[in-house]
């Protein structure tokens, strides 16, 4: 028989060799996923050990005060400190509410560690007391203690069968409620914007200042939202919704608002603007009680604020003028808010059929070359200090310290879940690096004080075990979001995202084309999957969806 024309020959060979190198490219790739699965195995468990390196001392030499001061391995009674710049109207007898502890519970949650979570939470329903004579920053014990205890008690609830003794009644939701009533007056205002400071005791003080800032009045509505729903009582989410549709209606023109503001006349105090201290969290809140609650006009009020926010930047409230050209640390939670409405365009816009304005691969980049900024200071100094300024290529001369904060971690968390881009984990290993290089010390971790000379500063802040450490040991491993939905507080405590909390489906994400029928049953997918600034995006084909709902 004779040979194949030379052409047939050829095309087999082709073909073999085409196979053989598919071969050998999955091989490669299923090797580069299985170093890559390997990589953060090892990150993951090196931030364990941060944590327990923490927390293990807190516990040693602090509890059950609030803080833990790391390099004389003592306590500080933090809670009526935090914000009060001044140190005014400091309490005499108060002995600390366990705020590192209560500040860990979600974290432990997250590692996996049951028992421990179990063992903490019944102490604390034992012996946590807010009948204190101290006064305490509304905004810092909002997203710190009434945040902590109500994400604990979904969790305690939630994950009830992995608890040893099963004995928990609501401890946590009773401490939530009992501190939701001291922090009420705080709304007794004729505008209804709250006082920023309350006493637990006593209620707003006499001769109370009037100032409070943006994001202290308008950063409430997640754990007190949550609380309503928990408790079936509207007054927490009224009261915090309240003062937030009242700080909108006092924006500008440019749909911009300023950063302090007196609560009884409710007149600006400081036109400056921007995504730093005083404003930050106002945004986040914003976004993340839309996902939570549903409530279309917080998607309304965000979509114009955030607009105005990329437009403006750092400027004057009523001109648009820019006031400063700088980076700050707090500033770092900006591209993760960009990331989480990327996310969200992706199906809305692919989906839903939501209006834009902007192309999807704007919030990306956005997204991405914000985080890029942050990260080239961090590198460039070890940590990020607390403020930097652009224009002069140059620290800021008084702010110079680096307190743990965790929002570039949290960006970082936000970004690879949108794009698992593994560039992300290099840098979640760099910041693991400079946090175990500079801040480690043997009774815990250390703030700080100067970052040009890595000067430390005898301080654990609890938001290193709530935030610092929750993100970036889910960057490493997710699996505590398997198969759930969680939106995390400015503070890192999850919150679940549920249907029943939601008050309805806004028409404006119903694609007209679909029938009735099949409404229905997009409501629930949406309800489950749109709301969820968490999810692998790029694993989610909106095509299959739509397939399995016709």
């Amino acid at each position: 028989m004779s040979s194949p024309p030379f052409s047939c020959r050829f095309r087999r060979w082709v073909v073999v060799w085409l196979v053989i190198l598919a071969s050998l490219a999955g091989a490669s790739v299923a090797q580069v996923g299985r170093h890559g699965l390997a990589k953060k195995t090892r990150l993951r468990e090196e931030v364990r050990q941060m944590f327990y390196h923490a927390y293990d001392n807190y516990l040693i030499h602090a509890f059950p005060h609030d803080e833990l001061k790391p390099l004389t391995k003592s306590f500080t009674d933090s809670l009526s400190e935090l914000g009060n710049l001044k140190l005014e109207h400091l309490p005499e007898n108060y002995g600390g509410s366990a705020l590192t502890l209560i500040e860990s519970l979600s974290s432990l949650v997250v590692l996996g560690n049951y028992t421990e979570f179990e063992r903490a939470i019944l102490w604390l329903g034992k012996h946590i007391d807010f009948d204190v004579d101290a006064r305490i920053s509304l905004f810092e014990c909002n997203i710190r203690v009434l945040g902590g205890l109500v994400s604990a008690h979904i969790l305690a609830t939630d994950y009830m069968d992995k608890l040893v003794q099963r004995n928990y009644n609501n401890q946590l939701l009773h401490l939530a409620v009992d501190l939701g009533e001291r922090l009420l007056p705080a709304f007794d205002t004729p505008t209804g914007l709250p006082y920023a400071w309350i006493n637990l005791k006593h209620g707003v003080m006499e001769n109370e200042t009037t100032e409070t800032s943006t994001s202290g009045c308008g950063s409430l509505i997640l754990e007190m939202g949550t609380l309503s729903r928990l408790t079936g009582d509207s007054r927490y989410e009224a009261a915090a919704l309240r003062a937030l549709r009242k700080l909108w209606s006092m924006r500008s023109s440019l749909n911009l608002v300023g950063t302090t503001l007196d609560v009884l006349t409710g007149e600006w105090i400081e036109y400056s603007t921007g995504i730093g201290a005083g404003v930050d969290s106002f945004y986040e809140y914003l976004l993340k009680a839309h996902i939570l609650f549903g409530r279309e006009e917080l998607w309304g009020m965000f979509l114009s604020a955030y607009v105005a926010a990329q437009k403006y930047h750092e400027a004057d409230m009523r001109t648009g003028k820019a006031t400063y050209w700088q980076l700050t640390s707090l500033q770092a939670f900006w591209p993760g808010v960009q990331a989480s409405k990327m996310a969200l365009d992706l199906l809305t816009h692919d989906l839903l059929l939501l209006y834009r304005k902007q192309v999807l691969i704007g919030d990306v980049a956005a997204a991405n070359s914000t985080h890029r900024e942050f990260f080239h200071v961090w590198e460039k100094f070890g940590v990020l200090p607390e403020r930097y300024l652009l224009d002069r290529d140059m620290l800021h001369p008084t702010e110079k310290y680096y307190p743990l904060r965790p929002e570039l971690a949290e960006s970082t968390f936000y970004l690879y879940q949108a794009t698992k881009d593994p560039w992300y984990i290099e840098v979640g290993e760099t910041i693991l690096r400079s946090l175990n290089s500079y801040t480690k010390v043997d009774g815990g971790y250390a703030s700080v004080k100067d970052v040009s000379s890595m000067q430390l500063e005898d301080h654990q802040h609890s938001f290193f075990l709530a935030e610092m450490c929750k993100y970036l040991y889910l960057l490493f491993d997710d699996s505590f979001m398997a198969d759930r939905n969680y939106i995390f507080t400015t503070e890192g405590h999850p919150l679940p995202v549920r249907s029943a909390w939601h008050e309805w489906l806004p028409e404006i994400y119903l694609p007209t084309e679909l029938a009735p029928a099949k409404v229905k049953y997009l409501s629930k997918i949406a309800v489950c999957f749109m709301h969820d600034i968490s999810i692998n995006f790029s694993n989610f084909l909106v095509v299959d969806l739509l397939t399995k709902i016709s």
